[in-house]
């Protein structure tokens, strides 16, 4: 009997055993389906999708042929007009040299230090100038005129205005600054930057460059009205150094200094330009100074900017030599150029701000200032 009772207990394990393995079994096989049917909706989904792409592919590839017959017709229309163009222009063409001649000259003086070799051009100081050095091309041209400047605290004159600076040095204002001037033609009067420190002083400064924050490459509307910061860099603006030159007899100084910090002059014993339907050629007197003559070459030019081409080259110099001046075929001078550091600079073109006679046309000055003053 308890051999039997013992045997019943051990098959009641055993049973018991078995039934638990077949419960594991049922759900494991659950949970497999449960997991068939989660990846069979993701199948089904993938499909749809995958369907849903093959549509839109379908869709684009029709767009595209449309687009590509749009742009096989246009390129046989632009064939026909290049081949009309080499047509109507191709002796031009033909002619059209790569670039302007480049500065040959070898300049009796030379900066004592020729720095490194650099591209970097424009610092800007508060302000974007555009540049594009990386193709070569230099700052892109802007068109805007003179903005209006708050004047620096201690050296601006309220009075005036006056005739030019040496008219404000004779009414007792001995201090370089910013002061007002109105020329007798002006329908309004100019701020302006006298000199009045040097060489007797009442110089009146048209033009001044001293550290790239200004952009020199603009169109012809802004050259005539003037551009910059009258305590920085700035253009006065061809219609005003007109009505300037009107009033009397004036001369010329130009101020270069290098990046030794050394400074040479070129003055000419009289300057004055042409009005605005001449151009605003350039009329200049005999040269005398430590600089060497580079202005020479271009008296008697038409002014000229990217948009307004009086130049003697067959292309446009400004397009070149970023900037807007009397250029000749382009000519020894540059001071409108690019702003380059460290003087010698490479380029594909003589860009930079160059005097010919002074350094070679690939080295570029560190500071400019043209100035007149009525002759003695």
């Amino acid at each position: 009997m308890k051999l039997l009772r013992k045997e019943s207990r051990n098959m009641n394990s055993r049973v018991t055993q078995l039934y638990m393995q077949l419960l594991h079994e049922i759900i494991r096989k659950r949970d497999n389906s449960l997991e068939l049917a989660q990846l069979e909706t993701r199948v089904l989904n993938a499909t749809a999708e995958s369907l849903r792409l093959s549509s839109r592919y379908r869709e684009l590839e029709t767009r595209f042929s449309a687009l590509s017959a749009v742009v096989n017709n246009q390129s046989v229309l632009i064939a026909a007009l290049e081949e009309r163009c080499m047509q109507v222009y191709g002796r031009r063409r033909d002619h059209h040299p790569e670039g302007p001649p480049l500065v040959q000259v070898v300049p009796e003086n030379l900066p004592v230090s020729v720095p490194r070799f650099t591209n970097e051009i424009q610092r800007d100081n508060g302000r974007e100038v555009p540049r594009e050095r990386g193709s070569r091309s230099g700052p892109s041209p802007t068109g805007s005129t003179m903005e209006a400047q708050k004047p620096p605290a201690g050296n601006f004159s309220v009075e005036g205005p006056y005739r030019d600076c040496l008219h404000a040095q004779e009414a007792g204002h001995t201090s370089s600054g910013v002061y007002l001037i109105r020329p007798e033609e002006a329908s309004r009067p100019l701020q302006v930057w006298c000199e009045q420190g040097m060489d007797n002083g009442g110089w009146t400064v048209i033009q001044s460059r001293r550290d790239g924050s200004v952009n020199f490459f603009r169109n012809w509307d802004s050259y005539k009205s003037g551009f910059g910061n009258i305590d920085g860099e700035y253009w006065l603006g061809l219609e005003g150094i007109y009505k300037l030159g009107r009033q009397g007899d004036y001369k010329l100084l130009v101020e270069l200094e290098d990046w030794t910090g050394k400074k040479v002059y070129a003055q000419y014993s009289s300057f004055h330009l042409e009005p605005e339907a001449e151009g605003y050629r350039l009329r200049l007197g005999t040269y005398q100074g430590n600089a060497g003559d580079s202005l020479g070459s271009h008296n008697g030019k038409q002014f000229t900017t990217l948009d307004r081409d009086k130049d003697g080259y067959a292309g446009n110099c400004a397009h070149f030599q970023k900037g807007g001046w009397w250029y000749n075929s382009c000519g020894q001078a540059n001071l409108n150029g690019v702003w380059y550091t460290g003087g010698v600079y490479r380029s594909k073109y003589q860009d930079g701000i160059f005097w010919a006679e002074y350094g070679g046309g690939f080295y570029s000055m560190k500071a400019v200032r043209i100035m007149v003053r009525p002759i003695d």
